[in-house]
């Protein structure tokens, strides 16, 4: 058997510098050209069997043992964040207005170590391996489009994997939950319409704005008073525009938003609720609405059996102690496609370390040398199941 450990190390400047190279060309969701072909040279140059365009800028890299046994599909997400960097890194973004603050450069060189670690060790595999590079999982989501083009299937993925850095989490651990650990998530945008008119003339206006705080204030009482306190939900308005001038009374309210759930049920009853409390509060106030309702990402759910073998995977890569249950978490994430589609475990690589940015957060950065604990850990998955 391959010491893994000691191939991994011995691409750790290979890995890191590949880190480096993503993080200098970041590119927001749906515009990953740069990204998308750095990664199709580089699957290629592993002697892969590589797709590109898919889902438009989607690349998977296919590797055949030659020899019968399951499919592994192994995802990286691609896509950057709309923010002007602020660490100072001599490979810090060369694009204006973004940057990799959450970590995608880190998960993209990972796979990509990966990949080049199992054609070290090809011939102790059995089976496929999909190595997945997917677009805009910040947003809208590109993990859809993927699976409707096909990615799934032919040969049909029986594994699935995928690893997020976690700053929740300390240095040199590893998160590893079943069941539910991220939330669904879902957007809504909801135009107020009044009638607009003068300050001092009330009587003869129908106030968006006011209109508009009172929806706010409603919204809140989905979550507070129609659910059950023991299952977590949220409903969020994070944008709320209304009014040009101080003197005058706005005929129109723009609000945005977004709702959180791991309760299936709940996920889809969002739309209704949303659109029963908008039109009751219009309807006694005069007005009309306009409401958009985007359902997002399903609750990602990990399996039990394939999150018992990404736990004692990990406890030989970092020690039993320093494998964790990280906390549930509303964020989003849309490898829950994925874990509709084949068994599968999305994990964290804990980077957490004192004065540290959180992802998001143009000061964002984490010791390099942790990528090598992820990078491990799915060459152990791989060994496995594909053994």
């Amino acid at each position: 058997m391959a010491n893994i450990h000691q191939l991994v190390s011995e691409h750790k400047d290979l890995i890191i510098n590949t880190r480096r190279e993503l993080h200098r060309i970041p590119e927001t969701a749906f515009t990953e050209e740069k990204t998308s072909a750095y990664v199709a040279d580089y699957l290629k140059n592993q002697g892969l069997d590589v797709q590109t365009g898919i889902a438009r800028y989607g690349v998977l890299g296919h590797m055949d043992t030659g020899r019968t046994g399951p499919t592994l599909m192994i995802r990286a997400d691609m896509d950057a964040l709309p923010l002007n960097e602020d660490t100072g890194l001599a490979f810090a973004s060369t694009h204006a207005g973004a940057m990799h603050a959450c970590g995608h450069d880190a998960h993209m060189a990972m796979v990509l170590g990966a990949a080049t670690v199992f054609n070290k060790i090809k011939n102790e595999l059995n089976g496929k391996i999909k190595f997945l590079f997917q677009p805009a999982e910040e947003g809208p989501g590109g993990a859809k489009p993927m699976i409707e083009a096909g990615v799934m299937d032919n040969p049909k993925v029986d594994y699935s994997i995928g690893c997020h850095v976690w700053p929740e989490i300390p240095e040199g651990t590893i998160g590893v939950r079943s069941g539910p650990f991220l939330a669904a998530m879902d957007r809504f945008d909801i135009k107020i319409i009044g009638r607009g008119g003068h300050g001092a003339m009330p009587h003869l206006c129908v106030d968006a704005l006011e209109i508009g705080t009172q929806v706010v204030n409603a919204l809140q009482r989905i979550a507070s008073r129609h659910m059950d306190p023991l299952e977590p939900a949220v409903v969020t308005v994070g944008t709320f525009h209304a009014g040009t001038a101080f003197n005058i009374i706005p005929g129109e309210a723009e609000l945005s938003g977004t709702t959180r759930t791991f309760d299936p049920e709940i996920w889809n009853s969002w739309e209704t609720r949303i659109e029963k409390v908008v039109r009751g509060v219009c309807e006694s106030m005069g007005a009309d609405f306009e409401l958009n309702f985007a359902q997002g990402y399903p609750a990602t759910i990990n399996d039990e059996s394939m999150s018992e073998v990404v736990r004692r995977c990990a406890e030989r890569v970092v020690g039993k102690e320093h494998v964790i249950e990280p906390h549930k978490t509303m964020g989003g994430e849309d490898f829950a496609f994925y874990l509709q589609k084949s068994k599968g475990c999305f994990f964290a690589l804990g980077v957490g370390r004192e004065g540290g940015a959180p992802v998001h957060n143009p000061q964002f950065d984490f010791k390099e040398e942790l990528m090598l604990l992820g990078v491990e850990t799915y060459c152990q998955v791989a060994l496995e199941l594909l053994k």
